[in-house]
């Protein structure tokens, strides 16, 4: 940066584990002080996740993570902590407190091994990135809360560090162009108009200026004046200058650097980032290999599946041909305005509502709602779930990008919002978060094979739930399966096998129903984000294996409600870590 800061705040935190005590007390004792430890340190050098899960303490303070001085600070921190929990006896822990000490320990390792690959150097793509946070975070509609005067001054604070942040990205990413860590050039193409649509020439019409425009009426006239005139000069000279000058960096120097190379594989030490990858994202020691051979399977599987489909609502075609007709045939599209395809899901929930409770006993507190994601990260964005904040004031949120409301198709609406809002992502997130028999760090971990397992396992719950009784519903429900299973194909394929992107759009087109735009949206952000998508398949796969060996063993004794109880009822685990506690919650059944 230009002042490379690798922190605002807090630069003591760091030391040796050398000079490090373990803390006095019982091996419990030792364990729930280290744990809760860790956890504040850590919101402190991660302040935007405190805001995140609802922390409002750190809400004036920005990291710049990407920088290699604190990325150096965190090395060291994780070493630390790793040394304190290597060094507390097991012999005297609970069950539980074991699962956690060896959470903890697979997340610092996972965590410094993932420190040796330089994704620093690419530290924007156009799916996950920092430059689209931080849009979402200053609309006064995001994690941000915007309630008291002090709220708007944190704000202010924070992002008066975007120049620098903006520095130390461009920065990296011209190390990057000397050392190969550069990012594939259609990603860049798609990165352009996303830095462009921030800046507006009218700073009132800016999607910064939202709290001012929903200024609470409980404000002075002064504070009032003061922060409208403060809000503006932010808009004009830190917002708009800084995405100016990412924008003119990536146009003129970036984009005709930028790699030709689909896959990861393309970056030097690409295929050992990319079997950390794997490990990281499904939690196992699989091979991409073996994960490929398993896509192709199922992908063969399902499409038998909806063959049988095609068949019983009569048409006479091929499935392509079938696909062509469920994209085109205009009783498929019947919107033409955003807010009906918001209520349409608003009515899936009101459908299942009544048979949740067969399913589960535990539902979460934490509210819910629906939103269309903002205009300016809809056309890369796909619908997602924020989760709402700790202390429930803020709900979880299902947002949809709708970008023509006349094109969006509803043959999938309902296993979509079994996967991204309830049972899904809201249920499991919620239910971890909420549950303070867990240590902090816990409530608010993540693995993808599990989370996203969870997930994808819940759009199979659909009948149950009183949805898929149409056949083209079920079909949809049978095109999301699918496009899980196309994922471990073109994910292995681009990242371990040089599949072109090209090959990959056409892989995909061919085995599901997708248009062209839908399948390059998808196979770029897989190009982003090495690895995440093998995680849906993978993990749902593992729990519906469960089920059914449990279903099998435990006969008359087996409650769905009470596996479902079981599965989400210690959060976030990997899946060997799940196989094992439903072998003893199996146990306890019989």
């Amino acid at each position: 940066m230009k002042r490379i800061l690798a922190i605002l705040s807090f630069p003591a935190l760091f030391f040796s584990c050398n000079n490090t005590k373990a803390p006095k007390g019982d091996s419990a004792g030792k364990l729930d002080s280290l744990l809760s430890s860790y956890w504040e340190e850590r919101l402190q050098l991660f302040p935007l996740e405190a805001t995140g899960i609802g922390d409002n303490r750190y809400n004036d303070k920005l990291t710049i993570t990407i920088a290699q001085s604190f990325r150096d600070s965190l090395s060291r921190f994780y070493k630390r902590y790793e040394y304190l929990a290597t060094n507390i006896d097991t012999a005297g822990l609970s069950p539980d407190r074991k699962i956690s000490r060896s959470l903890f320990l697979h997340e610092m390792k996972m965590n410094l091994e993932g420190l040796k690959h330089p994704t620093h150097l690419m530290p924007i793509t156009q799916f996950w990135s920092f430059t689209l946070e931080l849009p979402q975070l200053g609309s006064g509609s995001g994690n941000q809360p915007f309630k008291t005067v002090a709220d708007y001054d944190n704000w202010l604070k924070r992002l008066s560090a975007i120049p620098a942040w903006a520095d130390t990205a461009i920065a990296n990413m011209r190390n990057g162009m000397i050392n190969g860590w550069i990012l594939p050039k259609s990603l860049v193409i798609k990165i352009l108009p996303q830095l462009r649509d921030v800046v507006v020439a009218n700073d009132t019409s800016s999607i910064f200026y939202g709290p001012i425009r929903n200024l609470p009426d409980s404000f002075s006239n002064e504070d009032k004046t003061r922060l409208t005139i403060a809000y503006k000069n932010a808009i004009q000279n830190i917002v708009n200058p800084t995405y100016i000058k990412l924008h003119h960096f990536f146009e003129k120097e970036y984009l005709p650097q930028s790699r030709s190379a689909s896959g990861i594989i393309g970056v030097p030490g690409g295929l050992d980032y990319y079997n950390y990858c794997i490990r990281y994202w499904t939690t196992t020691d699989l091979h991409p290999d073996t994960i490929y051979n398993i896509g192709l399977r199922e992908v063969a599987r399902m499409e038998a599946e909806m063959n049988k489909i095609k068949d019983k609502v009569g048409f006479t075609g091929t499935l392509q041909q079938f696909f062509k007709h469920i994209s085109e045939d205009r009783k498929f599209f019947p919107f033409t305005q955003p807010q009906q395809i918001i209520d349409s899901f608003w009515n899936i929930k009101k459908q299942e509502d009544p048979q949740l409770k067969k399913l589960f006993n535990n539902t979460p507190k934490t509210q819910f709602t629906i939103r269309q994601t903002e205009a300016f990260r809809a056309a890369s964005a796909s619908a997602e779930y924020n989760q709402g904040s700790e202390d429930g004031t803020r709900p979880g949120i299902f947002y949809v990008p709708i970008l023509d409301p006349a094109k969006y198709n509803c043959v999938a609406m309902a296993t979509l919002f079994l996967h991204e809002a309830i049972p899904g992502h809201h249920y499991q997130i919620s239910l971890q978060q909420e549950n303070k028999e867990l240590p902090t760090f816990r409530r608010f971990l993540w693995y993808g094979a599990y989370g996203e397992g969870w997930a994808h396992y819940c759009e199979t719950l659909g009948k149950d739930l009183g949805l898929y009784d149409d056949p083209y519903q079920y079909f949809g429900h049978l095109s999301d399966g699918i496009h899980r299973a196309i994922r471990l194909v073109v994910d292995i394929g681009m990242h371990y096998k040089n599949m072109s992107r090209e090959d990959a759009i056409s892989y995909m087109m061919a085995h599901e129903l997708i248009s062209e735009s839908e399948a390059t949206a998808e196979i770029e952000r897989y190009m982003a984000i090495p690895g995440q998508a093998l995680s849906y398949k993978i993990g749902q796969m593992a729990i519906t294996a469960e089920r059914k060996h449990y279903s099998e063993v435990l006969g008359d004794k087996f409650n769905v409600a009470s596996f479902h109880d079981e599965v989400l009822k210690d959060g976030c685990v990997p899946l060997s870590v799940l196989k094992d506690k439903l072998e003893n919650w199996s146990k306890k059944q019989q």
